[in-house]
Parts: structure tokens; C-alpha cells; sequence
């Protein structure tokens, strides 16, 4: 089984491919036959849930929080 990391559950992230926001849940590693590459399970707006390659979504920052820290 796939070790999972929850360590930034809740984190707002923006989603490259679609440039929706989304919240994540969890980091785990792919295996391929030649390669690990690093995933990410999120949910949507929506509700649903997707899995992404880690290098298709960033951290996502409101204005709104930036401007009262």
C-alpha cells in the first residue's frame, strides 16, 4: 500500500490544468514501471475528489489573507 502524507490537509491549492481552487488532501507516491512521480488527492469546489500530478497545482494564497496578516 501507498504511504500517504496528510501533513498539509486543507491546504488551498490552485490547480494548474483547470485553474480552479481546491483544497488538498493528501501527498502519496505514484509508482510507474520506470519512475515514481509524486501525486496529490484534492478536492474540488464541488466536492469531488481527483488526483494530480504534484507539479500540476501550487499553494494558493487569498488577497484577502495576505492583506490582514
Amino acid at each position: 500500500m501507498t504511504e500517504k502524507d496528510y501533513h498539509l490537509y486543507g491546504t488551498k491549492v490552485l490547480n494548474l490544468k483547470t485553474q480552479e481552487i481546491g483544497l488538498l488532501i493528501c501527498i502519496w507516491k505514484n509508482k510507474f514501471a520506470d519512475a515514481e512521480v509524486d501525486y496529490a488527492t484534492c478536492v474540488d469546489k464541488q466536492g469531488k475528489r481527483y488526483n494530480i500530478e504534484l507539479d500540476s497545482i501550487r499553494g494558493f494564497e487569498d488577497d484577502f489573507c495576505k492583506a490582514n496578516s
